[in-house]
């Protein structure tokens, strides 16, 4: 049986690992969103791992509910990557700060 603590660190590994992408990497934009949801499948680890050792099934559930919310998250942000793409030709944080009314 693997214990409570591999569980845990694994997570934090990848908490950090999507920290340290947002940080490092602020230009692109798909690349920010791919960290977002590492982060919050890093959290899921943790509810998951849990929910397991506590015999609790609500951490189970509530991933579900994360999971579902990452999904839309994912499906807005990429769709409104789409149409910012083709109205800017570029996906370059640093050139998206203005807006165009």
């Amino acid at each position: 049986m693997i214990p409570l603590s591999s569980y845990l660190i694994l997570g934090a590994i990848l908490f950090s690992i999507s920290i340290a992408g947002i940080f490092i990497n602020r230009k692109n934009v798909i690349v920010l969103l791919m960290c977002i949801e590492l982060m919050l499948l890093a959290v899921n680890i943790n509810f998951i791992a849990f929910s397991h050792f506590l015999g609790d099934t609500a951490g189970q559930v509530f991933v579900f509910f994360i999971l579902t919310v990452a999904a839309a998250e994912a499906a807005i942000g990429l769709a409104i990557l789409v149409v910012v793409f083709r109205n800017r030709q570029t996906i370059n944080v640093s050139e998206l700060n203005t807006m165009k009314g």
